[in-house]
């Protein structure tokens, strides 16, 4: 299912339904191309909601699409055809309002459709409803005053929390001057949309419907600071922004979605159109899509100042639920002429953003037309051209990157600017060194390193540490890499950041496995393979599993092997991203794997490697750490009778020692309801009321490979 209402961008159709199939890619290649080879022998129904505003592009898209994957259809809502060859149009009538008989009794009349769905309905709001001789008749008169339409009768339904049957029919009568004037003409679906949203409209009073107006603007949802920040005003303070917003909930006018611990709100898009018409009408767009635009903008600013601490998890995840408002903000900076600026500072603010969400290809896109429309050589050019440079790295564009670095640097040295220096320095060794160039890439990472020193910039120095143990690692020489990725990573550690951390471990991992200390590169590639799973990262999931494949190899573990590089494999074809673009790191691979091959045989081999190619990422990502046995059942640890799951049991160990739910949460880089959740369960398995039995627990029963922290 794919919802189209809060997308603008034509340009961007074919990436968002890649967003929705989870197909991420970082090969630069034409995203449709990748779309369809995805697609190609799969059978597969694609829902394509609310396409008219993007008419065009989706009848290109799907006529595409549906020429090249034999095996998929596509369902499309539209107000108009696409007008494709092969397309079936199947128009959406109102619910029947003709009464029914009874099977087997044609003399007993049934409740029309219409009259069953308000009933069902009801029951959300007023549970025990039913239909009865006594309110039948209302309800049916309700229903074809309504012309059959299900989301005006929903609508009408949950009215039913203030109203009785009785009172929304006379209400009907008050508000729908149209129908009851008895006009001959059939009146168009939205017009009759448009009469139940005025009913609503004058339903709310002016602060709710102030607020109503701008929640409008919002694109795929909001929070209740972004609401108070950009809505209030004119006759709304901020601090009655929340009862407001909680008597549109009850008025079913916004729509209340919680996950994770936090509310969004939301309007259907009928109720969002009809809002900004009235916002239109106000004379306060404008201010608001501005109030929109800068608030957008400053969390945009305040996430990237917070991206490098512990609190990094929490702010990439608030990004990927806003992606629909930055967008939208972004689109109304750069159709204002001055707005181009802002524009290159809130891409380059969002670089993290576009790289771990895997939106590299917008990314670009966005920062394209930034640079386009603020062409002036300054500080956010520059910087822009630097973040513009690494998402072109990343897809393997190096003489775009090179380019954009080279006028960042042309920048940076006429205005003294030592932060962009520092940065230019990082991402054109990066480009030396995916030229086989390390001579020069070495000269460059240094140069970084020295400059980042300079100006006290933990994220760039960070960054220039790993490429240069990476640089370094690649030439063999171990000590020198584990030096330097320890260094990075005691930075990373006082900062208590996650996401560079996690490619700094699974960097020392691998130099721990060629010094034969095996069970330090495990730890080392779990703890990172805990923090990219928390950040939704493929791709460091899958450089993980590659070298645990390499560590099992060696210990003589070789289906275990075989399967984690199955799992490995499968996430480079998914991503477009072969582990090639790792350069040295392709060696061990291919050793491994002939390694495997000749222990276990081709065919035992090729059997243990699908196994790995069609397991689930998140099994797969379970049997590594410990948390499940290879076929996704939950086993205690090895040689104990223990009822609890290695994770449950690690949990208990860290209990034992004392941790707080929270500190847990830190340690193992999961959130603190997930240790809450495993407390339960292990209270509930062993019969226990508290933390201390479970410490006593512990110790009685000895601790166990899986007790110790993860820290």
């Amino acid at each position: 299912m794919v919802e189209l209402a809060n997308l603008d961008e034509s340009e961007l159709l074919t990436t968002t339904l890649m967003e929705v199939l989870k197909i991420r890619d970082w090969s630069g290649r034409p995203p449709l191309e990748v779309l369809i080879e995805n697609l190609h022998g799969k059978h597969m129904l694609i829902v394509l909601d609310n396409c008219e505003h993007l008419h065009n592009a989706c009848a290109f898209l799907a006529e595409n699409l549906l020429r090249s994957a034999s095996g998929l259809r596509i369902l499309a809502t539209s107000q108009q055809v696409l007008g494709i060859a092969g397309e079936q149009t199947l128009p959406v009538p109102p619910l029947p309002l003709d009464q029914r008989t009874s099977p087997g009794n044609p003399t007993t009349a049934r409740a029309t459709e219409a009259a069953e769905l308000f009933a069902d309905r009801a029951r959300a709001v007023l549970p025990g409803f039913t239909l009865t001789e006594a309110n039948r008749e209302a309800v049916e008169s309700i229903c074809r005053r309504l012309d059959g339409l299900p989301l005006a009768i929903e609508m009408a339904a949950a009215r039913l929390r203030g109203l009785s049957v009785e009172e929304v029919l006379e209400r009907l009568d008050d508000r729908f001057r149209l129908l009851t004037r008895g006009s001959r003409a059939e009146l168009p679906r939205h017009q009759t949309l448009q009469a139940l949203m005025d009913w609503s409209h004058q339903l709310c009073d002016p602060q709710e419907r102030s607020v109503w107006a701008g929640i409008s603007v919002f694109s795929g949802g909001c929070d209740l600071e972004a609401v108070e920040e950009v809505c209030s005003g004119e006759g709304v303070e901020r601090a009655d922004v929340v009862d407001v917003v909680a008597a549109l909930v009850e008025k079913s006018i916004v729509s209340r979605e919680e996950q994770a611990g936090r509310v969004r709100y939301r309007l259907l898009e009928t109720l969002r159109q009809y809002g900004r018409e009235r916002l239109a009408e106000s004379g306060r767009e404008a201010e608001l899509r501005r109030r929109h635009r800068d608030y957008y903008r400053k969390l945009a600013t305040k996430a990237n100042a917070s991206l490098f601490g512990p609190d990094q998890v929490a702010w990439l995840g608030k990004l990927q639920v806003e992606h629909s408002n930055l967008r939208a903000a972004l689109e109304h900076y750069l159709s204002d002429r001055s707005g181009g600026r802002a524009a290159l500072g809130m891409v380059a603010d969002l670089l993290y953003h576009w790289i771990t969400s895997y939106y590299l290809t917008e990314g670009r896109h966005w920062t394209d037309r930034a640079l386009g429309r603020a062409p002036a050589a300054d500080e956010p050019r520059a910087r822009a051209l630097w973040c513009a440079g690494w998402l072109a790295i990343i897809q393997g564009d190096l003489d775009t990157a090179a380019a954009m670095l080279e006028e960042s640097k042309a920048i940076g040295e006429r205005f003294g600017l030592e932060h962009v220096l520092g940065y230019v320095a990082v991402f054109s060794g990066m480009v030396a060194m995916g030229r086989q160039d390390v001579k020069t890439a070495i000269l460059l990472y240094q140069e970084g390193i020295d400059r980042h020193t300079l100006t006290g910039d933990p994220v760039g120095h960070v960054l220039a540490l790993v490429r240069l143990s990476l640089a370094y690692s690649y030439l063999g020489r171990t000590a020198a890499a584990v030096s330097l990725g320890e260094e990075g990573l005691a930075i990373c550690d006082a900062h208590g950041e996650t996401w560079h951390r996690s490619y700094t471990m699974m960097a020392l991992g691998v130099e721990r496995w060629l010094e034969g200390d095996t069970a330090r590169a495990t730890a080392l590639e779990q703890d990172s393979l805990r923090a990219n799973r928390s950040l939704e990262d493929p791709f460091g999931m899958g450089l993980n599993l590659e070298v645990l494949a390499w560590v099992d190899a060696t210990e003589g573990r070789h289906a275990r092997a075989a399967s984690f590089l199955g799992i490995a494999q499968a996430l480079w074809k998914a991503l477009g991203a072969p582990l090639s673009g790792y350069g040295h790191l392709v060696r061990y691979h291919d050793a491994c794997e002939e390694e495997v091959r000749l222990a276990l045989g081709s065919s035992r081999f090729l059997k243990e490697l699908r196994r790995g190619l069609e397991m689930p990422l998140e099994e797969g990502v379970a049997y590594a750490l410990g948390e499940s046995s290879a076929t996704g059942t939950e086993s205690s640890a090895p040689g104990t009778s223990s009822p609890l799951t290695p994770r449950e049991t690690q949990i208990a160990g860290l209990v034992a020692e004392g941790g707080s739910n929270k500190e847990i949460a830190t340690w193992l880089v999961i959130s603190t309801r997930t240790v809450e959740g495993h407390i339960e369960h292990i209270m509930d398995k062993l019969g226990f009321t508290s933390r201390v039995q479970i410490a006593s627990w512990v110790w009685r029963h000895g601790r166990g490979d899986e007790a110790g922290p993860a820290r």
